[in-house]
């Protein structure tokens, strides 16, 4: 019961910094929004003044993960590491760039910066997709426990099986395709945001304006990815003896056996849908982030319940299948879990806490 709790308290989180990415891509989007250097200032304090919610959220993420499932951590997090240290990378370069721009003696130049905004708000929700990607598709690491107690292992329990420590992840269409669609998404949910953030014709009918072209490229990528996976051979486990196989259709039959998951699936797609629809069509309304962004929330949230529940090894070696981790072999002791589970009561504070700093820091359009 308390790693099914955490696995969704971090699928939660994981749902949530998908939702903030706005960020990134209204900052991808910066030139093409922000015709003028004054619509381009607009455009960097109405995007300024969340993305501490965005860095502190992959923080809490990753926190969420090492605590509750420590075995992903240093295998994804220690194998994978070049990977996660370009998205970490792409983070920091933000508030780099949102101090440095107007200060006095840039000698780079203010372009520079803005330049830099655009495009870690690109390589951001790519990477971080492709990276998510990798709990359907699988990724090349071996797990051996035995380490620990010899001395050949250096106490060194998981392993890449390759000298690229994550790059290879780009190398598989699939990761890539979620990772276009989570840029996409990410792009959609910034021009939303922007419409209902800053106060300036000019600005909201540009953003409005990359909804045209965005919203079908995040369509085609997603809906190819998810008929994708709902149709391959998954990564099943046998609740017996904890061995991992291929199942035709695991995730369609997860679905199917886990209804309330399916429905929050199918509502989170329908607000999405209802945002983009007021974002496009109702020009009256600039209320479009609002359902976008509670879809946005339900529908990743599904996802990764999808991969970690009903028997499901939500992070699969291709390397050796029986080192692949589920949310049995790979969490923290009963008595960690338990305790941590009492400190999770904070959650619905640190949730109020994100409501209250996002009116407070919205209240100046």
């Amino acid at each position: 019961m308390l790693q099914q709790y955490w696995w969704f308290v971090v699928s939660l989180l994981g749902s949530l910094l998908v939702f903030l990415l706005f960020v990134q891509g209204a900052n991808s989007m910066l030139f093409t929004i922000g015709k003028t250097e004054e619509q381009r200032s607009k455009l960097i304090h109405a995007t300024g003044s969340k993305w501490e919610l965005t860095f502190t959220t992959l923080v809490t993420f990753g926190g969420a993960f090492f605590a509750s499932f420590p075995l992903f951590y240093s295998t994804s997090f220690g194998g994978a590491y070049w990977l996660w240290m370009v998205v970490l990378f792409s983070f920091v370069v933000q508030p780099v760039s949102y101090e440095f721009e107007h200060k006095l003696g840039n000698l780079l130049g203010q372009k520079t910066f803005h330049t830099l905004l655009a495009v870690s708000g690109v390589v951001g929700p790519l990477l971080l997709g492709g990276a998510v990607a990798t709990f359907f598709t699988g990724s090349n690491f071996v797990v051996g426990k035995d380490n620990l107690l010899g001395i050949e292992g250096a106490g060194v329990i998981s392993s890449w099986a390759n000298g690229s420590h994550g790059l290879d992840a780009l190398l598989d269409v699939w990761n890539l395709v979620l990772g276009l669609a989570v840029l996409f998404l990410a792009r959609v949910l910034g021009a939303l945001y922007v419409m209902n953030n800053v106060e300036d014709d000019d600005v909201r009918t540009n953003a409005r304006r990359t909804l045209l072209y965005n919203v079908p490229a995040f369509l085609a990528f997603f809906l190819s990815f998810v008929v994708y996976v709902l149709f391959k051979d998954g990564y099943a486990v046998n609740p017996a003896d904890g061995a991992v196989f291929m199942e035709p259709m695991k995730y369609l039959n997860n679905l199917l056996d886990m209804w309330y998951v399916l429905v929050l699936f199918l509502v989170g797609v329908v607000f999405v849908l209802m945002g983009v629809y007021v974002g496009l069509l109702r020009k009256d309304s600039v209320c479009g982030i609002w359902p976008a962004g509670i879809g946005t929330v339900l529908t990743v949230l599904a996802l990764l319940l999808t991969v970690g529940y009903n028997n499901t090894a939500f992070y699969p070696s291709n390397a050796d299948l029986q080192s692949s981790l589920t949310i049995q072999n790979a969490s923290s002791s009963e008595f960690t879990l338990t305790a941590m589970a009492y400190v999770s009561i904070l959650v619905p504070f640190v949730l109020a806490y994100i409501v209250y700093a996002w009116r407070a820091l919205g209240k100046t359009k």
